[in-house]
Order: C-alpha cells, then sequence, then structure tokens
C-alpha cells in the first residue's frame, strides 16, 4: 500500500538529514502542513531546537497580497516558528529532491486567533458561550474565507495533491491551552448538543426547516441539564432522538449536513479549479455525520462522490473504514490513519497488523502521524514494519 508520514515543515528545514531520514522509512509520500493551526510540537532530531510553539493558526508560506486584498477576513501569517519566509515551500523542495511525493496537508475550520479578532465569526453554543476556535461554517463570509484558504494553500508549487482537515463543523472537543473540561462527561451525545450552534446565521437556517432558535437552545439545554450533574455516557444518533425529540433532532442535523455538504462541494471544486490535471483531494473525514472537529462527520456516499476519497482515524481500530469502503470505486482512496507515536497513544509495533486489518475493511493507502514527532524508535519499528 501507498504510504505517507505526516511532517510540519519545521521538522525539515534546518534539518539537512531530515528529508534522507524520511525516505528511509519506506513511505513514498509526504503529507507537509501549509495550513495549520496554533501547536506545541516536540522536534526531537532537529540540530537546532527541540520545541516549536506555534501561537496561532497560520499558513507556511508567503500568502498572496493580491487575493487577500480587501477581505475582512484573510489567513494569518506564521510568527517565529516559521524558520524562513516559505518554510512550507523550502521543505517541500528538500522533500521532493529526496524522491518523495510531496502533498499539502490544510486545516480549515480550526482556527482560534480568527475566533478571538472576529467573535463574531464562531459557533455559539446553546448557552451563548463562542467557541473561537470553532468558525461557523454556515456564516456566508466564513465560507467565503476558508474556500479561498483552500485552494491558495492546497495548491501550493510541486505538490501532486491535498488533505483538508477540519472541513466541515468544529465543535465543543478542543485540545485548548490548559483544558480543563473534562470534569463531567458527556458522552458522544452530549457533546453533540455541546457542539450545536446558534449564531444568526444558524438561527436562520433552523427557521428555514420549522424550528424556533429559542425554543431549540431550550431543548437542548434541558436534554443538557441532567448530565450536568451524573455525567452521561449516551451516545449515537438514536440518543440524541432521544434527548431532543426524533423529529427535531432530523431537522437540526438536516441543516447541519446540508451546511457541511455544500461548503465541501465549494471547497473542492475551488482547489480542482486552481489545479493542475490529476490533483488529488482528499477529506480528513468520519462516516458518523453528527460528529464535528478534524475529521468531519460525512455521508460515505455524496463524501466519496464530491473528493477523490478520505483520510479515516483507525488508531483505535479500522472498523470506520467500513462504511466508506461500500461506495468506493477503483479510483476511490481510503487512507487508514494510524498514530505510530508511542507517547500519543499509537503502537508503531503493530503497525504491519494494524495495516493488515485495515487492508482488510478496505483501505487503499496508509497515513502516519507524525514522523517529526515519533521518537527514534518508534521509527525504527515503522521502518521494519514498512520493509
Amino acid at each position: 500500500m501507498k504510504t505517507s508520514a505526516f511532517l510540519y515543515p519545521w521538522d525539515v528545514v534546518g534539518d539537512p538529514e531530515a528529508p534522507a531520514r524520511i525516505a528511509d522509512l519506506g513511505v513514498q509520500q509526504v503529507t507537509l502542513a501549509s495550513a495549520y493551526h496554533s501547536t506545541r510540537a516536540l522536534t526531537p532530531r532537529h540540530p537546532r531546537h527541540r520545541i516549536v510553539t506555534a501561537g496561532h493558526a497560520s499558513v507556511l508560506y508567503p500568502p498572496s497580497p493580491e487575493r487577500w486584498a480587501g477581505r475582512e477576513l484573510r489567513p494569518y501569517a506564521a510568527g517565529s516558528w516559521a524558520p524562513t519566509p516559505d518554510p512550507y515551500g523550502e521543505a517541500a523542495a528538500a522533500l521532493a529532491a529526496a524522491g518523495l511525493e510531496v502533498h499539502t496537508w490544510v486545516v480549515l475550520a480550526h482556527n482560534s486567533r480568527l475566533g478571538t479578532e472576529h467573535p463574531g465569526t464562531s459557533v455559539v453554543n446553546a448557552y451563548g458561550d463562542r467557541y473561537p476556535w470553532a468558525p461557523c461554517i454556515a456564516q456566508p463570509a466564513t465560507r467565503a474565507y476558508l474556500t479561498e484558504l483552500a485552494a491558495e494553500a492546497a495548491v501550493r508549487p510541486g505538490a501532486l495533491g491535498t488533505e483538508l482537515e477540519s472541513l466541515g463543523w468544529y465543535g465543543l472537543a478542543h485540545l485548548h491551552a490548559h483544558d480543563k473540561i473534562a470534569g463531567v462527561g458527556l458522552g458522544d451525545a452530549g457533546q453533540y448538543l455541546m457542539s450545536l450552534c446558534f449564531c444568526p446565521a444558524c438561527a436562520e437556517g433552523y427557521g428555514g426547516l420549522g424550528l424556533d432558535a429559542d425554543e431549540l437552545s431550550a431543548s437542548v439545554r434541558r436534554a443538557l441539564e441532567p448530565g450536568w450533574s451524573t455525567g452521561s455516557s449516551d451516545a449515537g444518533s438514536s440518543a440524541i432522538g432521544k434527548l431532543l425529540g426524533a423529529g427535531t433532532a432530523a431537522a437540526v442535523l438536516q441543516w447541519r449536513t446540508r451546511t457541511a455538504r455544500t461548503l465541501q462541494e465549494q471547497v473542492v471544486a475551488a482547489v480542482r479549479a486552481a489545479a493542475p490535471p490529476g490533483f488529488q483531494v482528499l477529506l480528513h473525514a468520519d462516516p458518523a455525520a453528527h460528529h464535528c472537529g478534524a475529521n468531519a462527520g460525512v455521508d460515505p456516499e455524496h463524501i466519496l462522490g464530491v473528493a477523490d476519497g478520505v483520510v479515516v482515524p483507525c488508531t483505535g481500530g479500522p472498523a470506520l473504514l467500513a462504511p466508506f469502503a461500500v461506495h468506493r470505486t477503483d479510483r476511490t482512496v481510503l487512507a487508514a490513519n494510524l498514530t505510530v507515536v508511542s507517547g500519543m497513544g499509537g503502537s508503531p509495533a503493530t503497525l504491519a497488523e494494524d495495516a493488515a486489518r485495515a487492508a482488510g475493511l478496505g483501505a487503499t493507502e496508509l497515513r502516519l502521524y507524525h514522523a517529526g514527532l515519533a521518537s527514534d524508535a518508534d521509527l525504527t519499528l515503522v521502518r521494519a514494519a514498512l520493509s
């Protein structure tokens, strides 16, 4: 199976040995971040540093002044964590020179600085709390910004394809700085209810489906109330239907699914219009439509009719591949995303077995998260598995 390793540009720029080290793993491709959220990342082999702190979401190349002229919402340039003016471009060139295909890795609807500086763009929950990390994808200005960002960040010089992360609803779950929200377990259903948006655009959208936004938010708060005392493990769409009422839950999901679908269609079309022929477009995705976050909840049949394929989280097992495999064609890419960093819950020691299980459920490719973060011992195990 074709295998790609995730990397940040700062894993490569300033480390002349990095490209050969990655190629020596046995991967054929690198998925290299060109637009990324804030993070604090380990660089265990870099000759100049050990920790990179990216203080806010940014693009890792020089954005086009002409493209963004006159736009209120625009990408942020990287700060001091960017080792050069074009870290993506320099890293991509070095990796390509080592014989590796390079695809872009683009994070879209996940941007805390955007929500801080433009609070009106954020998801607003049923209690009126804003989620600055989660831009509401129903708002026209946000949709236009994300579409333009995707077209620019995905189609970098020399890239043969892209992987679009967070192209859908983001919600409550978020690895925020000094996160302190795990004291009450909400379960899958509670997480969903806490992720519903009640900004003006969403209120209008609910109204178009016969729902009053104020009544809906009150219903959500009532449904959540018992969980604040005892916690909850309720999971799945059936649990959401019991909490909200089946008809209301279906209408809410219809609004959110339609909003995400049309944005995904719009973004993929914009990327393809900007890209050369044969450029591959994949989406990080989850087959449960009510899920939100980095792996956008999608309808498998629909998304495989829009994108060239999906990247599916499989570290906990390959089961999420099955709903996509039902709808694949000979040209569909089903990439199983496996964490190979032991300290982050990955299992590089079982990579060969995990890959075989994923292939049995339809995976055509592998993604390894993350070659820059992994220890030397982890990378040795990866190399052995891929050999």
